[in-house]
């Protein structure tokens, strides 16, 4: 297996802790294994979206509804 270094923001530092905590996984090195593994194959099912598609999606949502939350 190869080591790698990586540098997460602290709210995903916190869930992986409390994956771990809660019995998920046995500990950090399987839960980021598992989790980056799960999401490698996610990726591979969807595919990559940008930026822009995901922006004009949510725009085409709120058009017409000035200062009003649509859900």
């Amino acid at each position: 297996m190869v080591d790698v270094d990586i540098n997460v923001p602290e709210h995903l530092d916190m869930r992986i802790s409390q994956l771990v905590d809660d019995g998920e996984f046995v500990d950090r090195n399987e839960a980021v294994e598992e989790l980056l593994a799960t999401g490698i194959k996610a990726y591979k099912t969807a595919g990559p979206q940008s930026e822009m598609e995901t922006d004009t999606e949510f725009e085409d949502d709120m058009m017409g509804h000035e200062d009003e939350y649509v859900f």
